[in-house]
């Protein structure tokens, strides 16, 4: 593989499959390649980085698609006859670990060693691999939450600066997703500030030392899954959310040409929605869809709150809607 092109003009009007391309040396002349010659064989690649971690590839454009193979998702679980949301939450979305019969801390330690001397240690050529862990870690445990670099510096032993790159790494990697604030720049709201999300549930309830669920842990446990079906489906499309300074949020929200401002509120239980964050925000934002996903058997309805009207609906129901936005 040395001579890439030569490699590549051998195998012909062949289809090619490199499992794993990031770890080749020269991965990113290959990919440039093959991207840019289309008289050569058409190479499916796998990969632990995002297309935007290539900004020379992000140039060539059409040639190249990109496919986000997220943890297992909602008809994932169809194909493996295994639809206990429990059971997918506590084991996660790695078919390694939702196949296995049990798992142990030890399990999820294990992957995320192997995740450092893999993926991290030799593509990205980073050395503090005790202060990568914690942070690592820090951010499964706190997934969901707002990011504030500050108060993390004395916790990793790492500076400002420092913790901003690694946690750049962490997304380019797919470990981490960073969801930044919905905003127009008014004064009440957050307009800086993200949350992270750790890529599977597992790790989040692994690094919280979580081994059953209570029946409160499946609020935060449910906005993950929507946000996983959430990736899944709609790919690279960008996922935002809303929080204002007098604490009222939205979980997520999805602006498109098609449908608008999209403010989507991952509810558990229909019967615990209250209306003040949605209220709040479409004080600001009038014009838009409302969708209450729920994780009890809602029959979907509308509701009316003054101005308000929110639409709630089942995790399949959203999928139904959003599907028509596919970007592949």
């Amino acid at each position: 593989m040395e001579d890439a092109e030569n490699f590549l003009r051998k195998l012909g009007d062949k289809r090619v499959i490199l499992d794993g391309v990031h770890q080749l040396p020269n991965h990113q002349e290959i990919l440039r390649i093959a991207a840019q010659e289309s008289s050569l064989a058409k190479l499916f690649v796998t990969c632990s980085l995002s297309l935007h971690a290539y900004s020379s590839l992000l140039e060539i454009g059409s040639r190249i698609a990109q496919v986000w193979l997220t943890p297992i998702m909602s008809q994932d679980l169809v194909d493996f006859g295994q639809t206990s949301l429990d059971y997918r939450f506590l084991r996660g979305g790695l078919p390694p670990f939702f196949m296995k019969g049990g798992k142990t801390e030890k399990d999820f330690q294990e992957w995320v060693n192997m995740f450092w001397a893999k993926e991290i240690q030799e593509p990205f050529r980073l050395e503090r691999r005790n202060s990568f862990k914690m942070l690592m870690e820090i951010l499964f445990a706190k997934s969901g939450e707002l990011f504030e670099a500050n108060r993390l510096v004395d916790a990793c032993g790492m500076s400002h600066p420092t913790i901003m790159k690694y946690l750049l790494t962490l997304q380019a990697c797919r470990a981490i997703q960073i969801i930044r604030p919905f905003s127009t720049k008014h004064g009440i709201e957050i307009t800086s500030t993200p949350k992270t999300y750790a890529f599977d549930t597992g790790f989040y309830c692994s690094f919280r030392g979580w081994q059953e669920l209570r029946q409160e842990d499946f609020g935060i446990l449910w906005k993950h899954w929507v946000l996983n079906e959430l990736n899944s489906r709609l790919q690279n499309r960008k996922i935002l959310y809303w929080r204002d300074k007098r604490g009222h949020e939205i979980d997520f929200i999805i602006v498109t040409k098609e449908m608008g401002i999209t403010a989507i509120i991952c509810q558990w239980k229909a019967r615990d929605f209250e209306v003040r964050n949605l209220r709040a925000f479409r004080r600001r934002y009038p014009e838009g869809r409302n969708w209450i996903v729920c994780g009890d058997k809602v029959q979907a309805n509308t509701q009316i709150f003054g101005k308000v009207r929110a639409e709630f609906i089942s995790l399949k129901e959203m999928n139904d809607r959003i599907d028509p936005l596919r970007q592949f």
